[in-house]
């Protein structure tokens, strides 16, 4: 007589409400399957830097619903208490008996085990990975940075376990670069059906008395804070003349009563410098401190332009709820963030590209299909300078792309310095560049030479 079956697993990391809104959405989609087919456990995780002093995903406005979905909800955090979720990988000789306590912790049994992760270059994601060593692996991207490269190389035996790339269907047409140098194929997440999710989010946060007296001040702009200080993007002053642009645009535009959502974890002095600047200007400023997602201000506020930096939220208001976009302060960004192959340098690469300059005044549009392949193109070729030993399949279209298109509308996407160490058009091409690229002599003596400069440069 044989056994039943064990009951599979399926093991769902979250660490943010939109990546929960994700999830669920691909599951009333039927992307992974009927319900009973596997045991769905949602797994949160808090990689806020004090988690104790954040605020708890379990308690934000709709989170209840989503969790319907699933089967049980377990606290990551508090599995692996003293360890932080952001810090915290076990050694790969440890995963045997971190595996076997969690199956005994959650109950789940001797089945196989999938995990849904975000970033598995990171943890709590990669912790997961190496605990559960034989488990196949679906990463969901929310964002913008599935259309850019990855980050670093993938060691092998995590690499082969990633089975598909689910990712929101945020630039209509514009097809993810990420984890493609592995032959993962990306899958899109419905749109209609993250529509539906949103409009539970959205009813949900209804009853929420700050997101109520802001929809009552009827505002026609939202303004969006990402807290790029706190990556060393920006500096905290600089941050704040950003918000100010934004306020002063959108003023200059009509609008006349405007909404701004700061970062949760944006100093409040950011909302301070705001309201003198809404005073001075002379026009009604609400600041939407409670713990909802801009989708929700969106679904209840209904506005007509959304200002933003490179915010995710902000291509989900275009895609999603038509609204307007206008952006600010995108060049400045492309210029200073460091290095060149930051993360962020792709998203910022795609509004800068798709969405119009506030100051313009031009009206967004969504990308036609010609518009969304050049597009494209642009960001393999951005994407191929970031992480050139990651994908040499991609040289020779970034190279013709260069030599076709560099000029001075499209030269801010790039560095002088890389296109050179790379060997590419817009480079220089003088002999000492050449000498120093092709010689490994000459890069070791002109590193002597420097390292001198330095040791005979007088103090201040």
């Amino acid at each position: 007589m044989t056994e039943p079956a064990a009951t599979p697993v399926h093991i769902f990391e979250v660490s943010t409400l939109y990546g929960a809104a994700t999830l669920a959405a691909a599951l009333d989609a039927g992307q992974f399957g009927p319900r009973g087919t596997a045991r769905r456990i949602l797994l949160v995780s808090n990689n806020a830097a004090t988690p104790e002093a954040a605020t708890r995903l379990d308690t934000m406005n709709g989170f209840c619903g989503l969790a319907e979905r699933f089967d049980e909800v377990v606290d990551w955090n508090e599995a692996i208490r003293p360890h932080h979720p952001s810090t915290w990988t076990p050694r790969r000789d440890e995963s045997p008996l971190w595996e076997r306590l969690l199956r005994d912790t959650w109950r789940l049994g001797t089945g196989p085990v999938e995990l849904i992760v975000e970033s598995v270059h990171v943890s709590p994601a990669k912790a997961l990975a190496t605990v559960f060593s034989g488990s196949a692996v679906h990463i969901y991207a929310d964002g913008l940075m599935s259309y850019g490269p990855t980050r670093e190389r993938l060691p092998q035996w995590i690499a082969c376990r990633i089975r598909r790339l689910l990712h929101l269907d945020l630039v209509p047409g514009l097809r993810p670069l990420l984890l493609t140098e592995y032959g993962v194929e990306s899958e899109i997440v419905p749109s209609d059906a993250f529509v539906k999710v949103l409009g539970e989010l959205g009813e949900a946060a209804a009853g929420e008395p700050e997101l109520a007296r802001a929809a009552a001040a009827r505002p026609t702009a939202v303004l969006l804070g990402q807290y790029l200080a706190a990556l060393n993007i920006l500096t905290a002053e600089e941050e704040e003349e950003l918000h100010a642009r934004m306020l002063r645009g959108a003023v200059a535009a009509g609008h006349e009563s405007v909404l701004f959502k700061p970062h949760p974890t944006a100093p409040a002095r950011y909302s301070q410098v705001l309201e003198k600047a809404a005073a001075q200007a002379g026009v009604r400023l609400h600041v939407l401190d409670a713990p909802v997602l801009a989708e929700a201000v969106y679904e209840r506020c209904r506005p007509a332009l959304v200002v933003g930096c490179f915010s995710t939220a902000l291509l989900t208001a275009a895609t999603y709820y038509g609204t307007g976009l206008a952006r600010v302060g995108t060049g400045t960004l492309l210029e200073g963030l460091t290095p060149y192959q930051n993360s962020n340098r792709v998203p910022v690469t795609i509004v800068d590209r798709a969405v119009p300059d506030l100051d313009s005044g031009e009206a967004y549009a969504p990308p036609t299909p010609r518009q969304a392949e050049e597009l494209g193109a642009l960001v393999r070729t951005v994407g191929y300078c970031m992480q050139s030993k990651l994908y040499p399949m991609l040289r020779d279209e970034a190279a013709a792309w260069l030599a076709e298109h560099l000029d001075e509308t499209t030269e801010h996407y790039f560095k002088r310095r890389r296109l050179t160490a790379l060997d590419l058009p817009g480079g220089s091409t003088s002999v000492r560049v050449k000498l120093l690229r092709t010689s490994p002599s000459a890069r070791w003596a002109a590193r002597r030479i420097r390292t001198a400069q330095r040791r005979l440069r007088p103090t201040p």
